[in-house]
């Protein structure tokens, strides 16, 4: 008994210096970083250590061989106005398509409340049909094939408004996916 609790505590001891000693993955990454020689090439590699903080990045490239090779083409020139008249028309453009987008959602939400409450309505008949056909049990036995015939069509109207709600609240979604792909923030989610 004595001599398992002496290795165990041998073992103990050795696993605490060697987690001791042992270097984290991040001390190792930055000691292989220091270690590895610099790139004599022209570019620059940027990452968390050596990111600039007081310049911006340029992530356009090197200019075109177009360009470098003949240096006196005509380099087309674009006014501040023009481009000002650009950026506004850019604007409105998306403006349109935003509002353009937003009615067609606005008229989906309603084209889907609509179906919804004619289905309602529907359900609400039928239950008021349903019970006074059978609160009167003469009525009943004599009108039965008959109510057979309007049961079944009632059942089929609903159907078929439920497959057009359903219709619709897809059209919805696609249209509210369309917005959001578009960048486009809905005003009232549901």
């Amino acid at each position: 008994m004595k001599r398992m609790a002496c290795m165990a505590a041998a073992i103990l001891i050795l696993l605490g210096a060697s987690a001791a000693t042992a270097q984290s993955l991040g001390d190792a990454a930055r000691a292989a970083r220091k270690n590895k020689a610099q790139s004599t090439s022209t570019s620059r590699h940027f990452d968390n250590d050596n990111l600039p903080k007081d310049e911006h990045l340029s992530v356009v490239g090197p200019e075109s061989s177009g360009n470098a090779n003949n240096p006196q083409a005509p380099t087309p020139t674009v006014t501040q106005a023009d481009a000002a008249n650009a950026k506004a028309a850019a604007a409105a453009d998306r403006q349109k398509a935003a509002e353009e987008l937003q009615k067609k959602i606005d008229d989906q939400k309603q084209k889907v409340d609509a179906l919804n409450h004619e289905l309602d309505l529907a359900q609400r008949e039928y239950r008021l049909r349903a019970a006074i056909m059978y609160s009167d049990a003469g009525n009943r036995l004599r009108n039965a094939a008959n109510w057979d015939k309007e049961d079944a069509q009632y059942k089929q109207e609903f159907a078929d408004k439920q497959k057009a709600i359903e219709d619709a609240k897809r059209e919805l979604e696609a249209a509210q996916e369309e917005a959001r792909k578009a960048g486009l923030k809905q005003k009232d989610q549901e």
